[in-house]
């Protein structure tokens, strides 16, 4: 029996073990019935001051649909016995798609051949036009200025950010990640 895509997709969120039936059915929910035809699953684990922070985002292309699932969990006592999950999930039509963005990351690049792998890459997908505020104090190249040069700051435009990186995920999640930024962008641009 072939493997499909679905199939890969549930194998994927399995293999992770973070809260794999929630997060199914969560992207079950948020898939309507389609079959997806691509999808990248990436767990991420933060360390904030005394708590580890583990959250998963699933994104699929399923016909004219991009389908996002997001779960985070939470501690709510000291000794871990009670945990909150919050599931988040949107399906966005791919037309609606503002942008698709990719970066990405070169160690040495002056050694750079074009089978050369990024170390990293980041997607950054955008649709609502929701914003990010980053603000911090200006700064003055004069070291010696006491003057308060006020604030400066970025609002990028942003509703996904994923990054993936070679040394922490493996090289192959981030060629499954372009992989699947490519694909995204061709349906962005009706290519």
């Amino acid at each position: 029996m072939a493997n499909t895509v679905m199939q890969d997709l549930e194998e994927s969120i399995s293999r992770l073990g973070f809260y794999p039936e929630l997060v199914k059915s969560a992207v079950n929910d948020g898939l309507l019935g389609l079959e997806p035809s691509a999808h990248l699953v990436h767990l991420e684990t933060h360390i904030d001051n005394a708590e580890i922070h583990r959250h998963i985002t699933v994104l699929a292309i399923a016909e004219e649909l991009l389908m996002v699932a997001h779960l985070d969990d939470q501690q709510l006592d000291d000794e871990g016995e009670s945990v909150m999950a919050h599931v988040n999930v949107e399906s966005v039509q791919i037309s609606a798609l503002r942008s698709v963005g990719m970066s990405y990351s070169y160690p040495q690049p002056q050694q750079f051949e074009q089978t050369t792998d990024p170390s990293e890459i980041s997607l950054t997908i955008s649709w609502t036009g929701g914003q990010r505020l980053d603000v911090q104090p200006a700064q003055c190249p004069d070291p010696t200025c006491t003057a308060d040069h006020g604030y400066t700051g970025v609002a990028p435009s942003e509703d996904v950010v994923l990054r993936v990186s070679g040394p922490a995920d493996g090289i192959e999640a981030v060629h499954r990640a372009r992989d699947f930024a490519k694909e995204l962008r061709r349906r962005q641009l009706g290519l």
